[in-house]
């Protein structure tokens, strides 16, 4: 009767959306946004060694995380820790918890994944534990553990990775990884340990109903000797660390929350929110300043992209303005001598790819930064590595000299060119061949619209860099030519230009939404446009704005760039349609998305792209690039 009881209590404050003792840490930290949030991400998952892919929870910057085990595949602990660089489980579970004297199976009560936390309550006959873990910093993470009975508590690890060596100390147990991670596991001074080798248990004295255990992940020794002792304090005195990630969390949701928006929406932002979040790594090997990768979820996203990293950034100065900065300079760590921002860095330098840029959006980023911070020390620090950035496009993208940009590569490849356009198989480049500019410079035999449009607002926004640290701008200023010369009157679209005849490359598509949002179209081009974004046959689809349009014999639902929705241009034609005076056609298109992408609402990770007639999430999941675009639809709906 007992059991019954705490599980039917339990299930009813899940129902309400807060667990009991969530609203006593309410009544501790009064009104604790987070809590208003549960479930909000899915990350139910009990692994196995052969699992490479998982949604984790982590935060902090930190290079491991760990997901809820699922109730059919109940584990009593947190799963992981996960090498979300080397993509290996170091554990099942690396603290796995049961009473001390092992009576009753324990059976899961209810899970949920609130900002920045994640909770377990587990029951048997003898009573109830509860489970909760932060992270405190970009090594750690606090495991507090609490119980309604005085049995005491027994610890130990399941399934640890075939590979690694576990070593007790004091009140310690190591993990060593031959790839050189180290996982160390702190228990408080009142624990018993025992370990083999192989796996440890641990004891803590009968009558104890609370205790805890740091789950700390290191690189090297070096890191773990000053590492140890911060654990140990840690366990002993959690509270202020914890009021630390408390605040932090609250900082976060109160600088990005609005007062006037449905409680879904809200949930959209604040999903957004975690997954850029849980997306921030720590600066490590090559990585020489912190960032955002585009998703922890996949094996293929553990590196800082170009304009991901912009797109980022730009999201960022909302809420965590140190973050968007960083993740700027790690991207200009790289600058080549030129002035040429590679596309993509990783902690093996060696991975490295050098063989395209990606799209001009960072002084964007900046400003951005600028506008919702006034960093104009930033600005000043990144002044003469934006304009010669800016600069290389001009002297190594501009094939005939005429002011007009073309995408291209440095070892004279289309794939590459492709990169950097950053819509590797758009429709546009089908047909596409190269030029060579210099020894390492190639362009595309076309002049694209997207990429010129970025270049004028570049050059806009440089210009007000320059007046607002008392310098004057000498870079090339075509962006009063941009607009006029890739409008195609015939179609009422913006368009590619063949270099050979200067004819459009009449495939209407993404790349058209772009000088709307950057605000260099005329308002008579988008009285023309309208027509085609409004078109429920082109333009205006179940989710609004695909990447070609949807009635080109090419437009593939599942093709990539050849017609899914990636939100930064749904987000762009949106905006552009706002920056023209249509507010009631934005505002609808903003609903459709919010409303009819599948589980954005919902529990489901924010996906890379969508599908354009049926909202079905495609591609990676836990994606930073649309989790930044939807929070800027958040911020931009009804005004």
């Amino acid at each position: 009767m007992k059991n019954t009881l705490i599980k039917a209590f339990v299930f009813s404050g899940l129902l309400a959306g807060l667990a009991a003792c969530d609203q006593t840490r309410q009544d501790d930290r009064g009104d604790d946004i987070r809590y208003r949030f549960s479930n909000i991400l899915d990350i139910s998952l009990t692994p196995d060694s052969t699992v490479r892919r998982a949604g984790c929870f982590t935060d902090a910057g930190s290079w491991m995380g760990f997901t809820i085990p699922q109730a059919d595949k109940w584990v009593n602990g947190f799963c992981g820790p996960f090498s979300i660089d080397n993509r290996i489980w170091f554990a099942q579970s690396a603290v796995q918890v049961s009473f001390l004297d092992g009576a009753g199976q324990m059976a899961p009560d209810s899970v949920s994944y609130f900002p920045g936390e994640v909770y377990m309550a587990s029951s048997s006959e003898e009573g109830t534990i509860e489970q909760r873990m932060n992270f405190v910093c970009s090594s750690t993470a606090l495991l507090q553990i609490t119980s309604d009975t005085d049995k005491g508590f027994s610890f130990t690890g399941k399934e640890w990775n075939g590979k690694v060596r576990l070593e007790q100390g004091c009140q310690t147990v190591t993990a060593y990884h031959p790839n050189g991670e180290i996982v160390q596991l702190t228990f408080t001074p009142d624990v018993t340990l025992s370990c083999d080798g192989k796996n440890y248990v641990g004891r803590t004295q009968p009558g104890c109903r609370q205790t805890n255990v740091a789950v700390s992940f290191y690189f090297a020794d070096e890191e773990l000797a000053s590492g140890s002792q911060k654990a140990m304090a840690l366990v002993q005195n959690p509270q202020p660390e914890l009021n630390a990630n408390a605040d932090r969390w609250q900082g976060y949701l109160q600088k990005i929350l609005r007062k006037d928006m449905k409680p879904e929406y809200d949930r959209v932002a604040v999903k957004s929110v975690v997954t850029l979040i849980s997306n921030w790594r720590t600066h490590r090997g090559g990585l020489l300043h912190e960032g955002v990768i585009p998703s922890h979820s996949v094996t293929y996203f553990t590196g800082f992209w170009a304009w991901d990293s912009w797109r980022f950034s730009a999201a960022l100065a909302r809420f965590a303005p140190e973050l968007a900065k960083n993740n700027i300079r790690a991207m200009f760590d790289y600058q080549l001598p030129d002035g040429m921002i590679i596309d993509c860095i990783y902690t093996n330098p060696a991975e490295n790819n050098a063989r395209d840029s990606k799209p001009p959006l960072v002084c964007w980023a900046v400003d951005e930064i600028f506008t919702h911070n006034q960093d104009t020390a930033f600005v000043k620090e990144m002044y003469p590595q934006l304009l010669a950035y800016y600069k290389w496009w001009y002297n190594k993208r501009d094939h005939n000299r005429n002011g007009m940009c073309e995408f291209g590569s440095t070892d004279g490849t289309l794939e590459a060119a492709g990169w950097e356009s950053g819509m590797d198989n758009a429709i546009r480049f089908d047909n596409a061949k190269m030029l060579k500019n210099g020894e390492d410079a190639w362009s595309l035999n076309q002049e694209s619209v997207d990429l010129n449009a970025y270049l004028a607002f570049e050059c806009r926004l440089l210009k007000k860099f320059a007046a607002l640290i008392g310098t004057t701008f000498d870079g090339p200023d075509y962006g009063d030519k941009v607009a006029d010369y890739f409008f195609d009157d015939k179609i009422g679209w913006f368009c590619d230009r063949r270099i050979d005849d200067g004819s459009f490359i009449e495939e209407p598509a993404c790349e058209g939404y772009t000088p709307f949002w950057v605000q260099i179209a005329t308002k008579e081009q988008m009285d023309k446009a309208l027509a085609l974004l409004t078109d429920t046959t082109k333009f205006s689809t179940y989710i609004p704005f695909p990447t070609a349009s949807a009635d080109n014999p090419k437009c593939d639902p599942n093709g990539y760039w050849r017609g899914p929705i990636w939100l930064d241009q749904t987000y762009q034609a949106i905006k552009g349609l706002r920056n023209y005076g249509h507010k009631d056609l934005a505002d609808k298109y903003t609903q459709q998305v919010f409303d009819r992408c599948q589980g954005l609402t919902g529990d489901a990770p924010i996906h890379e792209n969508y599908g354009t007639h049926n909202g079905e999430r495609l591609q990676a999941s836990h994606f930073s690039w649309s989790a930044s675009h939807l929070l800027m639809m958040y911020e931009d709906y009804g005004k």
